[in-house]
């Protein structure tokens, strides 16, 4: 079982690489900083304290006089702008964005705030920092579907923060969760291919190949072009020892994500097949 969930671990790199090198319609997102401070725990108020001391006099100033506005949704908002256009610094622009939705309290304000958390955590290195913005995004996409409960959107993004966040510690009843969340609204509607491309990696992330690559075969039979179904389903060819198919797959994601630093991963594992 500890081969197999390493191999989960290490097939989800590859899709990370997509999401992280893919986005070329974007912006580029100011780098997310890694800190040895982080290795055992994250708290975002040293970290503010910390990247702070590192900015210019001028934005030093800048953000003391924000800091003395009164506590509100503008000042949450006003930190959040500084943090990401000002200092460049991703995490306390995260955390703001947050504090903000969550004051503004609408649907709409807490899913896109959840959704730039599972963003980070789905990419996040630094194991500390990814389970803090794990919590972070269980909360904020928790409020949304507090707001709007037929949303079924909101419950496949909250399910993804268990699967994806909590991957690296292998702990099933995190895996499970997330899986419940999910099977809430395949259930409803069994031809919705986001839910069920999320219960393959839900199998992938449990060691349950077999079952992912029948989740992934659905999704691609209904969306051949979908990357993100189809690199999974290279990696679960690849943990089930089925070699050819697993190359075949790659090969196929190459050519859709035409994408330099996709195709080298892909070579990599690749060639390790070979």
């Amino acid at each position: 079982m500890k081969k197999q969930l390493i191999i989960a671990a290490s097939g989800l790199a590859l899709v990370f690489l997509l999401f992280i090198f893919g986005k070329t319609s974007e912006p580029p997102k100011p780098s997310v900083s890694n800190l040895a401070e982080n290795i055992h725990s994250f708290d975002i108020d040293t970290f503010i304290i910390n990247r702070k001391a590192g900015l210019s006099s001028l934005a030093i100033l800048k953000l003391d006089s924000l800091d003395k506005l009164p506590a509100g949704l503008a000042k949450s908002s006003a930190l959040a702008a500084f943090w990401r256009d000002s200092a460049k610094v991703y995490e306390p622009f995260l955390f703001y964005e947050g504090e903000a939705a969550k004051l503004d309290n609408s649907e709409k304000n807490l899913n896109f705030a959840a959704q730039l958390f599972l963003e980070a955590l789905r990419a996040e290195p630094d194991r500390a920092k990814q389970e803090w913005e794990t919590a972070q995004a269980i909360d904020l996409f928790q409020r949304a579907i507090n707001v709007n409960p037929q949303n079924d959107d909101l419950r496949l993004g909250l399910g993804s923060c268990y699967i994806f966040g909590y991957s690296r510690s292998a702990d099933p009843q995190q895996t499970l969760k997330g899986i419940q969340e999910i099977l809430t609204v395949s259930r409803k509607d069994s031809n919705n291919m986001k839910a069920q491309l999320l219960l393959g990696v839900g199998g992938m992330v449990s060691g349950q190949y077999d079952k992912a690559l029948i989740r992934f075969n659905r999704v691609v039979k209904q969306q051949p072009n979908n990357l993100e179904a189809i690199a999974y389903m290279a990696d679960a060819y690849a943990a089930t020892g089925n070699k050819a198919e697993a190359i075949k797959w790659y090969n196929i994601s190459k050519r859709l994500a035409n994408n330099p630093h996709y195709s080298e991963e892909a070579d990599k594992r690749i060639k390790s097949l070979q």
